[in-house]
């Protein structure tokens, strides 16, 4: 009886997250971001904030975070659109570490596979910092990275601090590109510059860790 009561909440978190995993590939085929726009400005002033948690629910069922940052593009345009991607995108990576270090270590540690000790790695090595390459430049799905990292001894805060402030280059590239598509869509022309911003920003996000890295070996040594 104490081990099922212990097992208890771990159990009742596995059920929700199954049972929107199980809602999500049902309805696979509304699930695109011109249908979750639609249904977010249907909500009203209550829009932004479901969003926010649709989105962190989104990345606790490995949900493609691409989709819900360009359905927040076409929802709420190119400034509030990238402001609740990243609350959203924020809150998720936090509620997935969190859940990796207290209930799913089984379950990441057989989903990541070999990845994980690529992880772990890089985290022994550099700490945050690896944090923050690895937002940069997703060579990890999003999704999983969270649960990753909370397999590692990064501690929370930084990893939180590094995650949000290097997602901040990927929210506002899918939400302009979102938003560009909504424009021409509506016979904009002018929305192209958004998606070239768009496109612009990740190349330059992929880029910035090459960079410094050759700036740090062309440095001096003192």
């Amino acid at each position: 009886m104490t081990q099922l009561r212990a097992a208890a909440p771990r159990l009742a978190v596995l059920v929700l997250l199954l049972a929107a995993a199980g809602w999500i590939f049902l309805n696979r085929d509304a699930v695109h971001p011109e249908a979750i726009a639609t249904a977010l400005q249907g909500l009203g002033v209550w829009g932004p904030a479901i969003f926010v948690l649709l989105y962190a629910l989104g990345a606790l069922v490995l949900f493609p975070a691409a989709v819900l940052s360009v359905a927040g593009g076409v929802a709420f345009g190119p400034v509030w659109g990238v402001v609740l991607d990243l609350a959203g995108a924020t809150l998720g990576a936090g509620a997935a570490f969190l859940l990796a270090r207290t209930l799913a270590a089984a379950w990441v540690q057989r989903r990541a596979g070999p990845r994980l000790a690529r992880l772990v790695a890089g985290v022994e090595a550099q700490g945050w910092r690896f944090v923050a390459v690895a937002r940069l430049v997703p060579v990890f799905p999003y999704a999983l990275l969270n649960y990753g990292f909370g397999l590692t001894r990064v501690r929370f805060w930084p990893y939180l601090g590094a995650s949000a402030l290097c997602m901040i280059p990927g929210s506002m590239a899918y939400t302009w590109l979102g938003f560009a598509g909504r424009e021409a869509a509506a016979g904009d022309g002018a929305a192209v510059h958004y998606a070239l911003l768009g496109v612009a920003v990740l190349a330059l996000a992929a880029a910035a860790p090459r960079m410094l890295r050759r700036r740090r070996a062309a440095a001096p040594v003192q």
